[in-house]
């Protein structure tokens, strides 16, 4: 399909995962349902995007888009040597739950309401 080369072209340029530039565009709250059901994890105090195989560089891109677009708490978590994770804190799992929640698949809510339910 055309429009999945396309997205395949932006996400993969010479054959390596990165974060697009225009990713404020794209990201939709769709897109970020869509990313927490197939690499979130739910954690005790909020929820664990894996973003292992990206560079520094492409995290803060997509972090600065969680932050200013849809006005999440975000912090980075390094998991190895050049291995960074997005963690979305608890104070803001009402709002994700709120943006993404009616784009999921009943089986993934479980990565939302469990840290909505673990207040701090």
């Amino acid at each position: 399909m055309p429009c999945l080369t396309e997205l395949h072209y932006l996400f993969y340029p010479n054959g390596v995962k990165i974060i697009p530039k225009n990713i404020y565009e794209l990201l939709t709250p769709v897109v970020l349902a869509h990313m927490i059901m197939g690499d979130g994890s739910v954690q005790r105090h909020g929820l664990i995007i894996c973003t292992d195989s990206y560079t520094i560089e492409d995290i803060i891109r997509l972090i600065n888009v969680l932050i200013i677009k849809f006005r999440l708490e975000c912090t980075i978590h390094l998991k190895r040597k050049n291995q960074y994770r997005i963690y979305i804190r608890q104070g803001s799992m009402t709002s994700l739950f709120n943006i993404i929640s009616p784009f999921m698949h009943p089986s993934m809510l479980y990565k939302l309401k469990s840290s909505l339910s673990n207040p701090s």
